[in-house]
């Protein structure tokens, strides 16, 4: 111990050093010196304009000054003689003798092994979303910036856009912005001030255990609450929806989820998949199969009369009844352009099932030549 740390430490002891004094001075020669990077802590003995002194026994006496002084000198001015300090070791031992400290970096340090233990145990925190960008939003927490996905936001915070359009999400995620959300934290990068978090993963367990009440074949009654190109959310009740996937909508072609369901609509549905907690839903299943019918009705060869209902890179649907419908190919035409100039969208024409698969819902039509349509 120096000159120095003895004057420091006499005049915060009346100005004497006792044989236990003595004792310690020695004690902290034979001590191990503090590294770099150390996060240790004790009580501040000494406060001045620009210097704190903390006793770190058995290492000796610490300093926090100069830079460091400054860059923490909101949290010096609230502090006291006897209160307990961490502080980041900055150089074990300076010219003068003391250990110097960096109160900031230990709070960083601090903070960032908070982060870490809370990765590791899922800890559920609340936070409040500062901002939103086309990727999902930022929070914030212990003053620093965090990232949360929109793929790791809940069902019912999903941004729930047609085609993805980038602009609609943002406008989506914007919503959001003052929001407290319940996440937990999933990643944390202290090298690189990285914090992700996930909105979905902290209710999985919670999800599990309303899914395990649920089995194939039940049917479900829901709300509608969100419309997309491949399909329909439904409710099934809080904490769970399902997909009406657009296939599983009506035995008819379905080309647009939205004329035959708006959001609000009390639905029936059959769980026909459960799977990674996620419900797949049919409303088609609880509808009489039409095929069924007209597996007894029709047969290869038959002649039938259809109505164009799309066209396709593979030719033209055309449906012979409601549920019903057959694949006449652009091979016969020769040509896309052929074939939309000798069948229009809307009129009925004559075909011959060329391919009459009812179990799979498989037909094939032909259109043969100079047929009139209705």
């Amino acid at each position: 111990m120096t000159t120095t740390q003895e004057e420091e430490i006499m005049e915060v002891s009346d100005g004497t050093l006792s044989a236990d004094s003595v004792m310690a001075k020695y004690m902290a020669e034979m001590s191990p010196r503090c590294q770099p990077g150390d996060i240790v802590e004790g009580p501040v003995i000494k406060l001045d304009k620009r210097a704190v002194y903390i006793n770190m026994p058995p290492h000796g006496i610490a300093i926090i000054y100069g830079r460091e002084y400054m860059n923490a000198r909101d949290l010096i001015k609230h502090m006291n003689v006897g209160d307990i300090v961490s502080g980041k070791v900055v150089d074990g031992e300076n010219e003068d003798g003391y250990i110097e400290l960096s109160l900031k970096e230990a709070r960083q340090s601090l903070i960032w092994g908070e982060a870490e233990e809370l990765v590791k145990k899922k800890a559920i925190i609340d936070l409040v979303v500062k901002d939103a960008n086309k990727g999902g939003l930022i929070l914030e927490w212990q003053g620093i910036s965090g990232f949360l996905p929109a793929s790791q936001l809940s069902g019912d915070h999903y941004p729930r856009v047609e085609d993805g359009d980038k602009e609609r999400i943002l406008d989506e995620l914007k919503k959001l912005v003052g929001e407290t959300l319940s996440v937990i934290m999933i990643t944390a990068v202290p090298k690189e001030g990285k914090l992700i978090f996930s909105e979905k993963e902290h209710n999985q367990k919670e999800k599990e255990e309303i899914v395990s009440k649920y089995h194939l074949g039940a049917i479900v009654e829901g709300e509608i609450t969100g419309i997309v190109d491949f399909g329909a959310f439904m409710k099934i009740e809080e904490g769970l929806e399902g997909l009406i996937h657009i296939s599983e909508m009506d035995w008819g072609l379905v080309d647009d989820p939205r004329k035959l369901f708006k959001v609000g609509d009390r639905v029936k549905a059959q769980i026909i998949e459960i799977k990674d907690n996620k419900v797949s839903l049919s409303v088609k299943v609880l509808k009489e199969n039409p095929w069924k019918g007209a597996e007894k009705k029709y047969t290869k060869g038959d002649t039938v009369r259809g109505v164009i209902i799309k066209f396709n890179k593979y030719g033209a649907l055309a449906s012979i009844e409601e549920g019903v419908a057959g694949l006449v190919h652009v091979s016969e035409f020769g040509g896309e352009e052929k074939l939309r100039s000798s069948l229009e969208l809307g009129k009925t024409y004559p075909f011959t099932i060329t391919l009459f698969e009812p179990k799979d819902q498989r037909m094939t039509l032909s259109f043969g030549t100079e047929k009139k349509a209705e």
